[in-house]
């Protein structure tokens, strides 16, 4: 029995796929020091999950500021957006996330990236004090 689907790409190893999955909760969480040692052990800081989250984006949209840092500090990409267009700090800013947006801001996340990018959800949710994070004109 071949390990391939009928177009001949490979199926996923079931080990492999529930160990991501334990990873993205582990983000997902904020269980910041558990994720810290598998990054340890070498899970890629930018892993996507199948709707191009990485695991900063769900740290970042789940409010966990100290995870957050901690991918940020190993390397993690910070304006990457995921499928649908959206960035990290977009996230943080549509939940009302301040810290998380500060770690963001701290490490270089850029808030015109994505659709709608974290200026425009800072204007539609009326959050001014977004707005004069990212030394925007608020107009």
């Amino acid at each position: 029995m071949s390990n391939t689907d009928p177009a001949g790409a490979a199926e996923p190893d079931p080990d492999v796929v529930e160990l991501a999955t334990r990873v993205f909760d582990l983000a997902r969480r904020g269980e910041t020091d558990l994720l810290a040692a598998y990054l340890d052990a070498g899970v890629p800081v930018n892993l996507t999950n199948d709707k191009g989250d990485t695991l900063v984006m769900l740290a970042s949209y789940h409010g966990h500021a100290r995870t957050t840092a901690l991918l940020c500090e190993r390397g993690a990409e910070v304006d990457r957006l995921n499928d649908r267009g959206q960035s990290p700090l977009a996230g943080a800013v549509f939940k009302g996330e301040d810290e998380v947006v500060d770690v963001l801001v701290g490490h270089g996340a850029d808030p015109a990236a994505g659709t709608p990018s974290a200026l425009e959800a800072a204007r539609m949710f009326d959050k001014p004090h977004y707005l004069r994070k990212f030394s925007a004109d608020g107009s």
